[in-house]
């Protein structure tokens, strides 16, 4: 039987993931999850890509979301008093254009110490109404895209044998930055063909196969790129038709709930296990 082995949250975008025993799910996904960002002086997000050490600052938000704390070892940790009335601001995310709440200097200073270079903070403003795509469409705050990532560890398995195979070291889940991570699937990526799921009280419809960026290759404990892999790996077995590679599937949320960890991860509809991986990715990238 699959369950859910463990839920992360990601309170601000590119930061450290918060693992959590139960949580809500709301439309835009786990509760307070990416509804904060930082961004640079031109509005623009910042990600590990280019700040690996993001991944180093580690966020706490109290269940009604109006306290955040940041801690970051040699800084005294920030505790912010969420501003949802604050200035909002013209933020870019993947070159497209949202709104933010800014939070203010002071968090903004700690940021711009914590990462050596100009930074402020936005949240989701209340109002936020952004539309996802997918096989699902839907709604989410500051993720990529989709609410939710939900990734297996039958899927880690396959990948780090292929990296081990080659001399290489296994890397762990956190790469991935997944929100729901399952176990019980002997199949490895069986996450691509669930089309409807409940978990808990909540129900996801799929969007999408997850295409993977040079965030994989960012150590999370050390906030530090560490060499191709999983990438190099990835891209044997699991290249799209355009050559971008896949791992995780991107969900959208049909009904909130509430979930925990040791949930059971009930299928209630099925993808074609025929379906090629490069027409789906193809499709995903379209």
């Amino acid at each position: 039987m699959a369950r859910i082995t463990q839920l992360v949250r990601y309170p601000v975008k590119g930061c450290a993931g918060t693992p959590v025993s139960s949580a809500e799910m709301a439309p835009a996904g786990i509760a307070h999850d990416r509804a904060f960002m930082v961004v640079d002086p031109e509005g623009t997000f910042r990600s590990q890509r280019v700040d690996p050490r993001m991944a180093l600052v580690r966020a706490g938000v109290d269940a009604d979301g109006t306290s955040l704390s940041l801690r970051l070892d040699g800084l005294e940790p920030f505790v912010l008093k969420v501003d949802p009335e604050g200035p909002r601001v013209d933020v870019a995310l993947h070159r497209k254009p949202f709104v933010g709440v800014d939070q203010g200097d002071e968090v903004a200073a700690w940021l711009s110490e914590a990462l050596g270079a100009d930074s402020r903070l936005v949240r989701v403003p209340d109002d936020h109404a952004r539309e996802t795509g997918g096989l699902t469409p839907g709604t989410s705050g500051f993720a990529d895209s989709t609410a939710v990532l939900m990734a297996s560890l039958s899927s880690l398995d396959l990948l780090n044998e292929r990296i081990t195979g080659t001399g290489g070291e296994a890397v762990p889940m956190n790469r991935f930055r997944p929100n729901v991570i399952v176990s019980g699937w002997p199949e490895p990526h069986t996450e691509d063909r669930v089309r409807a799921v409940r978990l808990g009280t909540a129900e996801l419809g799929y969007a999408k196969v997850c295409i993977r960026c040079a965030v994989t290759t960012v150590a999370q404990e050390r906030g530090a790129k560490n060499g191709p892999e999983p990438l190099r790996a990835l891209a044997g077995y699991r290249r799209a038709d355009s050559g971008g590679v896949a791992f995780g599937a991107k969900f959208a949320v049909t009904r909130p709930g509430r979930l925990s960890v040791g949930d059971e991860v009930e299928v209630t509809a099925w993808g074609d296990r025929e379906e090629g991986l490069g027409e789906r990715l193809a499709a995903a990238l379209a």
